[in-house]
């Protein structure tokens, strides 16, 4: 059973994705497949998982099977999102033998890192246990790979800051640099902000002292993300907003410290590491 609702992913971005990264490793011209596994012969695989963590990836792993051989027959034995331990069955192949050996380390490598990204998340979502609090991601995610890891973000139980640049608007602080060379200010950034915004666009504004928190609110901020303050500092901009806006902590989280900064009363904590420094969960396919 999943820990959280499975998002979906978009089949064709899925084949997409596949056949670029079995083109990258030349799996159709895997020499020693080639010179010691003839065509007939037929094998099943088994993926078993070697630690404990969130399986996030299936779907990409079948897909990466399927575009090797679209005769080979893929089981799921656990559900995506479920908690694994040591030693569980994860999913099973069957079919061509040398097209299991050409779709493995593929097939590994997106099936442990996603699960990685979404273990880590999983990890701090259970640090802030019974806080009213948020675990979003960023955009520092591996290119080409967004999609995913944000689905496996997902998984385990955290929320999706912005997919892209044009998804909403995030002030931050060379933008607020290059309005203060033109002797502009926060409240000049929120104003022409919201003025070529679409319509119903987040509007957010990243501030570093208290200070600026104080002129992002009485120039109406909505939303604020409160980067690399201390919590003290969290707090005061807490009882400052008093709900007028919603409040981010980002910078410096980790799984030590997640719990006080949601202590602190804000409503999200992003943290980039569950999508650029996520450890894969440790998988193998057995023969």
């Amino acid at each position: 059973m999943s820990l959280h609702t499975t998002p979906k992913l978009p089949q064709a971005h899925l084949r997409r994705l596949a056949k670029s990264a079995l083109n990258e490793d030349k799996a159709w011209q895997d020499v020693t497949t080639a010179a010691l596994v003839p065509p007939e012969q037929k094998g099943r695989g088994v993926i078993i998982a070697r630690e404990e963590g969130v399986l996030a990836g299936l779907p990409m792993a079948e897909a990466v099977f399927k575009a090797v051989d679209p005769s080979l027959q893929w089981r799921p034995l656990a559900g995506e999102g479920s908690r694994l331990s040591p030693g569980q069955k994860v999913a099973r192949i069957e079919g061509p033998l040398a097209a299991i050996l050409r779709g493995e380390r593929v097939s590994l490598n997106y099936l442990t890192h996603l699960s990685g990204v979404a273990t880590a998340t999983d990890r701090l979502v259970a640090a802030i246990a019974g806080l009213p609090v948020g675990i979003r991601d960023t955009r520092k995610t591996t290119p080409g790979l967004r999609t995913l890891e944000k689905y496996a973000v997902r998984l385990g139980g955290g929320q999706n800051h912005r997919l892209n640049l044009a998804d909403a608007v995030l002030i931050k602080d060379n933008h607020l640099a290059a309005l203060r060379a033109r002797g502009l200010g926060i409240a000049e950034a929120l104003r022409l902000a919201r003025q070529q915004a679409p319509a119903g666009m987040r509007v957010q504004i990243e501030v570093t002292t208290v200070d600026e928190a104080r002129q992002a609110l009485e120039a109406g901020a909505e939303e604020l993300l409160l980067d690399n303050m201390p919590p003290q500092d969290m707090r005061r901009v807490v009882e400052m907003a008093g709900g007028r806006a919603v409040l981010e902590a980002s910078g410096g989280i980790t799984l030590e410290n997640v719990r006080r900064v949601a202590e602190t009363g804000v409503d999200y904590i992003s943290v980039g590491a569950i999508t650029h420094s996520a450890g894969a969960l440790d998988m193998s396919l057995e023969v």
